[in-house]
């Protein structure tokens, strides 16, 4: 941890690891704070509520807070995204994974720059990842097709797997938190565009996009699996309903029954547009005649048609784990407690005149149809029951709801608070360490038990 010094790492340790936020915070204190949050990894700590904040201030609170967040991630020692420019346009790097997640793992990455200046809002950025041939083939490949793509402005992030073998895949725990570092340290980079992330990806990579479009929602305007195809449970079309989708395969790619489960994610897709006309933004399509090779180059332009809403006021969420990690929250809700250790949880937030209608059920999956080869399971049926002995904590702002009038909340059909809401640094601060979104510094936050 270079750059701290010594007797703030002391009184980190002092208070057992866990730094509280006082009243009146100094930028130094909240700049503690965050390191702490980070490098004690994925679960975050609660924090006190103080030092009110009228709603007249929050921008200048939010810049505060903002710029103690940008101090601390330069204090930790960690690799960074390199710097590009047009003299530089492609840079090669790499980042060592944890040995606790995987020993000695290395994942080598292009860092590339299309265009001379970013568009409007600063530069969208692709990530692209490869198929499951031979890794440095496969790298390469995915360089000049970075390089390719009519998508420019922009900015791209094309890893290299860091292992090959049987069943290893972009989204197992090792690379979620590459997939975490990368966010946090594209958000952090003020000339990106927050609200243009995209991921994309060919084959095993189609795969991995469409698992880590539904797990990371919340972070993506848009993604693009291509040749791939995954049941439903692995990528709950649910989690899409506000990002664009895109999903191309052969009509005749029967390897691993890709045509067939990508017929699949179509159906649900158009059956949740149907019912919820304002989401699901997708386009689904099984090439005629090609098989597991297909026209690339669609997927990009298409995507980039799309820009991130951080707040919507009505979202579907089926918090689900990815190779035993889940996410500790989603858009504004953040997860205290799961109501079952055993089944996932759905939850679906409206909001409409300070009103939040928010439903809480455990799914419970059934197989209907598995293949008889590989034993992949194709088809499933899903019901709901409601859940309870969860809590959680909703996370508010200007755009959600009015902050000066009183907010109602309703869970399950139960009114569970009613009264105005109060803006306070600890709330900006604890939804920054949570979702590392400059986007979605909250000011203000609902506790819920249900």
């Amino acid at each position: 941890m270079k750059g701290i010094r010594f007797y703030q790492c002391l009184a980190l340790c002092l208070l057992g690891g866990v730094f509280v936020p006082v009243q009146g915070q100094t930028s130094g204190e909240m700049v503690d704070y965050f390191v702490q949050q980070i490098e004690g990894g994925q679960q975050v700590a609660p924090v006190q509520q103080s030092d009110k904040v009228k709603i007249s201030r929050l921008a200048q609170r939010r810049s505060e807070v903002w710029n103690a967040w940008q101090e601390a991630n330069r204090l930790l020692d960690e690799p960074v995204l390199p710097a590009l420019s047009v003299q530089k346009p492609v840079v090669a790097d790499s980042i060592l994974l944890p040995d606790t997640l995987e020993p000695s793992a290395v994942m080598n990455y292009y860092w590339v720059q299309k265009g001379d200046a970013a568009s409007d809002g600063g530069w969208p950025v692709f990530i692209y990842l490869h198929g499951s041939g031979p890794r440095d083939r496969e790298w390469s490949t995915g360089l000049k097709l970075a390089q390719q793509f009519d998508d420019a402005p922009s900015r791209y992030f094309v890893p290299r797997i860091p292992n090959e073998g049987a069943y290893y895949r972009w989204w197992q725990r090792s690379k979620q938190w590459t997939w975490n570092w990368l966010l946090r340290r594209l958000m952090l980079d003020d000339s990106v565009n927050a609200r243009r992330l995209y991921v994309f990806g060919i084959s095993e990579g189609g795969y991995g996009s469409q698992r880590l479009a539904s797990f990371y929602a919340d972070y993506w305007a848009a993604a693009g699996p291509m040749a791939g195809g995954e049941p439903l449970k692995n990528a709950p079309a649910e989690n899409c309903r506000n990002i664009g989708f895109s999903l191309l395969t052969g009509a005749d790619d029967t390897g691993f029954y890709r045509n067939q489960l990508s017929r699949l994610v179509s159906d649900a897709f158009d059956s949740l547009q149907t019912v919820f006309t304002d989401g699901f933004k997708h386009r689904i399509e099984l090439i005629p005649g090609r098989g597991h090779h297909i026209d690339y180059r669609p997927t990009t332009p298409w995507l980039k048609t799309f820009s991130r809403n951080p707040w919507p006021r009505h979202f579907l969420w089926e918090d689900f784990e990815m190779d035993g990690w889940h996410r500790n929250g989603f858009y504004n809700l953040a997860v205290e407690k799961r109501p079952c250790d055993s089944l996932r949880t759905r939850y679906r937030m409206d909001i409409a005149d300070n009103r939040i209608e928010l439903s809480v059920d455990n799914v419970h999956y059934q197989t209907v149809e598995r293949d008889s080869v590989w034993g992949i399971e194709l088809r499933f049926a899903k019901t709901y029951t409601p859940a309870t002995g969860g809590a959680l904590t909703l996370f508010l702002n200007e755009h959600l709801v009015d902050l000066s009038k009183p907010v109602t909340v309703v869970v399950n059909g139960k009114e569970v608070f009613r009264g105005k809401v109060t803006c306070r640094v600890g709330s900006m601060m604890r939804s920054l360490c949570l979702f590392y979104d400059r986007e979605r510094i909250f000011p203000a936050e609902v506790e819920v038990r249900y």
